[in-house]
């Protein structure tokens, strides 16, 4: 029996004449398969999409540049990161999800950036983190945006 391609959990397969021998001789019924998808070590699924996690260098994410995205069929893709990208941004590769059943267009591929923050620094690594931070005090939008809402719940609270 051959389990055809984008099949998801639940999706029951019928096979004609392949059930219980039929009363009195007569022919025998039908087998349903409901399938059952295990689940991928490295990719989650969502109907015709697939998400995967992949971690990003500090560098990576902070000057831009590309990384390596596994896919589905056993391959890799090359995969642009705009620079001053955030963890949790998702890019999207139209088509390099799972196969659609009946022959629809295959779902798309998300990949979820996860920002490494580097551990086990040097002295000469925290020296020049620490020089970058006191280069670039203004260079952190989602920060700013965060404390300047807070400051306002707080005066708020006040009054």
């Amino acid at each position: 029996m051959n389990i055809p391609a984008g099949v998801e959990t639940g999706t029951r397969i019928r096979l004609a004449g392949e059930g219980e021998a039929g009363l009195r001789g007569g022919p025998s019924g039908d087998l349903y398969i409901f399938v059952e998808v295990a689940p991928h070590p490295i990719f989650e699924r969502d109907s015709a999409n697939l998400y995967c996690r992949i971690p990003v260098s500090f560098s990576t994410a902070a000057l831009g540049g590309e990384i390596e995205a596994p896919t589905l069929d056993g391959g890799r893709t090359r995969v642009k990161v705009p620079a001053g990208v955030q963890s949790g941004k998702q890019l999207r590769l139209r088509g390099k999800g799972m196969p659609a059943l009946r022959g629809a267009a295959a779902g798309d591929l998300y990949i979820e950036l996860a920002v490494e923050t580097p551990v086990n620094l040097t002295q000469r690594q925290r020296d020049l983190l620490r020089e970058f931070e006191e280069a670039g005090r203004d260079n952190h939008p989602e920060g700013q945006d965060f404390f300047s809402r807070v400051k306002g719940f707080w005066e708020g609270m006040k009054g």
